[in-house]
Formats: C-alpha cells, sequence, structure tokens
C-alpha cells in the first residue's frame, strides 16, 4: 500500500493538523480512488455481463429481447436489489471492524452474509422458477409470457452467483483489496463476450447459448474469488470457517434486511415503471425500448456505485477509527468527485443519445423510442452522480433503515403515481413513465442530502462504537492467551 495512504489510514488526526488542505485533499483523493476505480471496473464489467447478453438476444429477435427484458428488469433485478441491499450489511460490518482493527471478525461477518444472504436467495427462487405465471397474472402478453418461462431457468445460478459475488466484493473492499475483485470481474467480462460470440454466432445456440455464455463467465468470477481467499492471501482476516459464524446472527438478520429494504425499494420501483409499460398499446417495443434505456443507465450507475462503495468504506472505517472529522472530510471529496464525472456523462449523453439505441437494437421503432428518451437518460444519468454517493454514507453509518423509509416516500408517494399518471391519463407513454421515475430520485436525494447534513457525526461515532463490542469475538489466539494462566 501507498505510504501515504497508510499514514492517512492510521494517523488521520495528527496528519490533518500538520499538513495544508491540497495534501489532504490529494491524499483523500488517492485513497478514494484505491477503493472507487476497482469497484467500478468490478461493477461495470459485472453488468456489462448482463448488458452484452441482451446485445446478443437483441440481434436474435425481437421477443427473445422483450422477455429477456422483461426478466432481468422486474424479476431479476427485484433479487438483485434485495441481495445487494442484504449484502451492504456485510460492507458496513466489515468496513467498522478493519477501521477498529478487528481484523479476524470480517472473515465471520462473510460467513454470517453467506448464511443470510443465501437462505434469502432461495426463499426468492420461486420468483424465477414461475416467472410465466407471474406475468400472466400481471396481464402481460401471452407469448412474452411464454418466451419469459423457457428463459427463466436459465437465471437459477446467476441467483446464487448474486449471493456469493456481492458480498465478497463487499469483503474484499473493506480491507482496500478490491483491485484483485477488478481483475478478476474484467477477465469474466472478456471471457463473457468471447464465449457469447461462439455460442450464438459460430454456434448457432441461440438463448441457450447466451444464457449459457452468462452463467460460464458470473461463475469464473466467483471461483477466482474464492481461491484468492482460500488460498491464503487474507491471512489476517480469513480463518477458515468456524460456528461462530451462526453466532447473534439474529442482529445480521435484523441490519440485512433493514439494508435489503432498503435498495428493494429502490429497485423494485424501476422494476415496476418497466413492468407498467408492458401494458401500453406496443407492449414489446416500449418494454424493449424502456428496458434498454435503464440499462444504460444501470451501467454508468455502476460508476457510481465505485464511488458508494468508496463513500461506504471510508465512512465505516472513520466510523469504528472514531474520527468524525476525517469522515465528513471524505464525504466531501467523494460526492464532489462523483458530480465532476457526472457532468461529463450527462454531456455525451445529451450529445450522442440518439446514437446508442442502434448498437443494441436491429429494430428500428425500438430505436427510435429510445432515442426519444435521450435527454430524460441524460438527466438521470447526472443525478446519479449524487443519490449513490448519499447512500453509500448511510451504509457506512449503518443507517439503512432511515434511508428505506426515504425511498419508500419518494419512489411510491411521488414518483411511482406521478410516472402512471403522466403515462396513461396524460397520455405521454414512455416519456411520462420516465418523468415519473427521475421525480422520485430529485425527491430522494434532496432528503437524502438534508439528512446527511443535519448528522451529528459524533453520535455515529459512538453507535459505531457500541456495534463493534457488542458483536466482537476474540479471535482463538487471543482466547487461548487469556486463558493461559499467567
Amino acid at each position: 500500500m501507498d505510504s501515504s495512504i497508510q499514514e492517512s489510514l492510521l494517523v488521520p488526526e495528527e496528519l490533518s493538523n500538520i499538513v495544508d488542505l491540497k495534501t489532504r485533499i490529494w491524499t483523500e483523493s488517492k485513497m478514494i480512488w484505491k477503493i472507487a476505480f476497482p469497484a467500478m471496473v468490478a461493477r461495470v464489467t459485472s453488468f456489462g455481463m448482463i448488458v452484452v447478453t441482451q446485445a446478443f438476444l437483441g440481434h436474435i429477435g425481437k421477443l427473445e429481447l422483450a422477455a429477456y427484458a422483461l426478466l432481468q428488469s422486474f424479476i431479476v433485478r427485484l433479487i438483485n436489489g434485495i441481495l445487494i441491499g442484504m449484502s451492504s450489511a456485510t460492507e458496513t460490518l466489515c468496513g467498522q471492524a478493519f477501521g477498529a482493527r478487528h481484523h479476524h471478525m470480517m472473515g465471520v461477518h462473510l460467513q454470517r452474509s453467506w448464511i443470510v444472504d443465501g437462505a434469502a436467495a432461495t426463499i426468492l427462487l420461486p420468483l424465477v422458477t414461475f416467472a410465466a405465471p407471474i406475468f400472466r397474472l400481471l396481464g402481460q402478453e401471452e407469448d412474452i409470457a411464454i418466451a419469459a418461462g423457457n428463459m427463466s431457468p436459465w437465471f437459477i445460478p446467476y441467483v446464487y452467483y448474486l449471493v456469493f459475488s456481492l458480498t465478497i466484493q463487499m469483503y474484499l473492499q473493506a480491507q482496500l483489496k478490491n483491485e484483485v475483485v477488478g481483475w478478476f470481474s474484467a477477465i469474466s467480462f472478456v471471457l463473457h463476450i468471447l464465449l457469447s460470440w461462439i455460442f450464438v454466432n459460430k454456434l448457432e445456440l441461440g438463448t441457450a447459448g447466451a444464457m449459457g455464455a452468462l452463467t460460464i463467465s458470473t461463475w469464473s468470477l466467483v471461483i477466482g474469488l474464492l481461491v484468492y481467499i482460500f488460498g491464503g492471501w487474507c491471512p489476517n482476516t480469513w480463518k477458515g470457517f468456524t460456528k461462530a459464524a451462526f453466532a447473534d446472527i439474529l442482529p445480521v438478520v435484523k441490519l440485512s434486511i433493514s439494508s435489503g429494504f432498503m435498495i428493494c425499494l429502490e429497485i423494485w420501483y424501476n422494476s415496476i415503471i418497466i413492468l407498467a409499460a408492458g401494458y401500453m398499446k406496443n407492449a414489446t417495443t416500449a418494454i424493449s425500448a424502456f428496458s434498454i434505456c435503464h440499462n444504460i443507465l444501470a451501467w454508468e450507475f455502476m460508476l457510481s456505485v465505485g464511488f458508494l462503495g468508496a463513500a461506504c468504506v471510508r465512512v465505516a472505517n472513520e466510523l469504528g477509527r472514531g474520527n468524525a472529522k476525517a469522515a465528513k472530510f471524505s464525504i466531501k471529496i467523494i460526492l464532489s468527485t462523483s458530480i465532476v464525472i457526472g457532468v461529463v456523462f450527462w454531456v455525451l449523453c445529451l450529445s450522442f443519445g440518439e446514437e446508442i439505441s442502434h448498437f443494441l437494437t436491429s429494430d428500428e421503432e425500438v430505436a427510435e423510442t429510445v432515442s426519444s428518451l435521450a435527454v430524460l437518460l441524460a438527466f438521470s444519468i447526472l443525478l446519479n452522480s449524487v443519490q449513490p454517493v448519499l447512500t453509500g454514507v448511510a451504509v457506512g453509518a449503518g443507517v439503512q433503515s432511515v434511508v428505506a423509509f426515504v425511498n419508500l416516500g419518494s419512489y411510491y408517494i411521488i414518483g411511482l403515481p406521478a410516472g402512471i399518471l403522466l403515462g396513461y391519463v396524460v397520455h405521454l407513454e414512455v416519456q411520462g413513465l420516465w418523468i415519473g421515475l427521475l421525480s422520485g430520485v430529485v425527491v430522494q436525494t434532496l432528503i437524502l442530502s438534508y439528512i446527511i447534513w443535519r448528522t451529528d457525526w459524533d453520535e455515529q461515532v459512538n453507535k459505531a462504537s457500541e456495534r463493534l463490542r457488542r458483536w466482537f469475538l476474540k479471535s482463538e489466539k487471543d482466547a487461548i492467551e487469556s486463558s493461559t494462566p499467567a
């Protein structure tokens, strides 16, 4: 690790007294990018596999694209949102444990997350297996529902891939080892493109080829990360499997549920909007176009997730270390950096919005609908530079339940009704739905900004200290030493 980074991690209060503001900003920025850039690579390439699969299916046929879009945008995204949220509990606990130097507890927290998240994934699995009757019940067109039902079994291994990949990434990120996640994710992404080309274009395996490539490439990432952990590259934080993972698991379940509820409300909100597009006159075109735009937004959002992770790690580390001032300073630097990057992508989307659509579909009607959403997409991307950072701050502080209520009000009391009203009553079609979606995000961003501005960070330090004491378990070495007579 860079010496300046290591020093700032160990003695941030002393450094803040002897260096000028410019040096502090430079040092903090290096720490942020050390966390954020590998996380960006990991998330962009991981989600890129979904987009690549969509692109290959989009050139197979419109029905296959619509079925995949409905499955991925509604059911899989819902499950993904719940598991991302539940995995953020791992990020909170591991980040604060690392800051407090309770390194051995990080492996215990990882195993607890596997137990809790794995159980949650199993409970949610019927949403995948019964996709066709669910979509029929929701009034989707019969041919789309049948195609989605035929495709849905391919997503079963993907659901369990999420359990391991999300928790492992957050475990490694909390201890500043996320470079390996970036490398493995990039390699698996390249593998996915190669396999998709071979299976779909050369072997002409159709839907089975595209989905088979997704299964192989995603699980290659998980296997690589498990080999890294079990192979001894995390000696301080991984001490092997332990029964301690089952001890005091109820508080972890509670934190995971509140975390899952927080993200789920956000992801499900987007999924319901896409589902609502299925009730329009030309449902296949509406779903396909809305899904393409949303996947572009979600792919760019993966960059923001890097800053979300950086915000979470830096805030959790500093709270675990007991330094409220350093946590507040880090928030300011991360937010400023993310906004600058958001403005750049906002300009790019406004400039090249119409060209994007033809890359992901050969259907001119779908491409035209995508182009009509380009301006709204650009402003959604701009908001992406703020909202994820605020969410990351909340996760780092362990106040996910507060954000969950904010999401509930912003999205379901304001955003969703506005989208339905504009889309169906005012007859703005998919543009109306997207304006409603955007209004909910605006309200959420404003409320979260106010909450974080008013937060007493000294109080958050005390809460983090209490949480660390409550869930602390002695390492085997410490237990042996304490039981040995002096």
